[in-house]
């Protein structure tokens, strides 16, 4: 969790009434490294946040399971999530779910080097693996 996802989850409760909020299964992230964090608790720390209404598992064999179960009015997407609004469009209509889709832009701000989940990644790795080499 980094300020990104905060900015992200913030902007997204300005949309409507309430937020909830899917969190991705670990089985179905192929894009990218799997989370460090296992689901469950993402989950937990989600749930946690005061901007959050509800917030639940993926489904694993159909994403738009758990979004038919919500019918939300909006669907928001990361500035960096791999999808094409267009085609998820047709793809929710198809489902019947008439959502209208909106990409969030990205956090800026002083905390920039921190919100890329990689990159914190990377300047860990940097700063404790140099520490345990210089010791």
């Amino acid at each position: 969790m980094h300020p990104g996802h905060i900015f992200y989850l913030n902007e997204s409760k300005k949309l409507g009434d309430e937020l909830c909020v899917i969190i991705a299964r670990d089985a179905n992230i192929k894009h990218k490294p799997k989370p460090v964090v296992p689901e469950k608790q993402r989950l937990f720390m989600i749930e946690s946040l005061k901007v959050v209404d509800k917030a639940l598992l993926g489904d694993i064999h159909d994403m738009f399971k758990p979004i038919e179960e919500i019918q939300p009015d909006i669907i928001t997407i990361g500035f960096n999530q791999y999808f094409d609004i267009e085609k998820l469009k047709k793809q929710l209509e198809e489902r019947g779910i008439r959502a209208d889709v909106v990409r969030v832009g990205g956090f800026e701000g002083e905390n920039e080097g921190f919100c890329s989940s990689r990159s914190i990644m990377q300047q860990i790795l940097k700063k404790r693996c140099n520490e345990e080499k210089e010791e």
